[in-house]
């Protein structure tokens, strides 16, 4: 799951586009780059998210599974072409 991209279910932020940075238990740690950074990630429950099967970018991939530095821009950058600059609500 680590990578792919996923919409917040339920919450404050229902609707919002994330990336998964990483996963720990039935958490996973999100960040779209701009309002949630990588410095601090959103904790979400598994079961709050609708993971999108899309994968992102395969050098973002690649960095983000392999611990490798990742910049907010490059988060940013990815999520905007996902939704076409616009969020997903519903």
């Amino acid at each position: 799951m680590t990578g792919l991209f996923a919409i917040s279910r339920a919450g404050h932020d229902k609707g919002q586009m994330y990336i998964v940075i990483k996963e720990d238990g039935d958490f996973a740690y999100l960040s779209d780059g701009k309002t949630r950074k990588l410095e601090n990630p959103k904790k979400k429950n598994r079961k709050h998210l609708q993971i999108v099967k899309t994968d992102t970018d395969k050098v973002l991939l690649e960095k983000i599974r392999n611990g490798q530095i990742i910049y907010n821009e490059e988060i940013k950058r990815a999520v905007k072409l996902r939704t076409g600059g616009c969020n997903v609500k519903g």
